[in-house]
């Protein structure tokens, strides 16, 4: 019995856990969501009110789906041979890319609320924001400038090859 313990690769073993958890989460979220939306429909809150928190927690359901995708096809199958900086390329962008849509998108709901309610000196959060959201995705272009395309088997990336 322990011996088919120790053959159980334990990165493989979290990567499924972990992934089944943000899948579970993001699927949570998506039907709290929908009941939070039916909610809203029913009572005495305009229909704006019921949008804005629909496409709120869809953004963020789909910010979890995304991390649970990227967990699931990185860590789970048997990528020990490759570099981590070859599986940051890859997964980075994505993963960075729906924050960066979650962020802006949320920062942008809020300006619209804070316009309608009058709530002018309170823009400055959503400003914050959609600030820091340009800020991430300017790391991201400095990090996918600086490092390397593909390391090969050398431990070389492609800029250090002989004429």
């Amino acid at each position: 019995m322990l011996d088919r313990l120790r053959s159980i690769p334990v990165r493989g073993l979290f990567a499924r856990l972990f992934s089944w958890l943000f899948f579970g989460l993001a699927f949570a979220l998506v039907a709290a969501t929908i009941v939070d939306v039916f909610e809203l429909l029913n009572s005495d809150e305009p229909l704006m009110q019921a949008m804005i928190n629909g496409v709120n927690g869809s953004i963020i359901a789909l910010a979890v789906y995304e991390l649970a995708m990227v967990i699931r096809s990185e860590y789970s199958g048997r990528s020990e041979t490759h570099d981590i900086v070859t599986m940051m390329r890859r997964t980075l962008p994505r993963f960075i890319s729906t924050v960066c849509v979650a962020m802006s998108l949320e920062g942008l709901i809020m300006i619209i609320k804070y316009s309608q309610l009058d709530l002018a000196g309170h823009l400055v959060y959503p400003v914050a924001i959609i600030a820091s959201t340009a800020l991430l995705l300017a790391a991201l272009g400095v990090f996918l400038k600086m490092a390397p395309k593909e390391i090969g088997a050398n431990g070389c990336d492609e800029s250090c090859t002989t004429k």
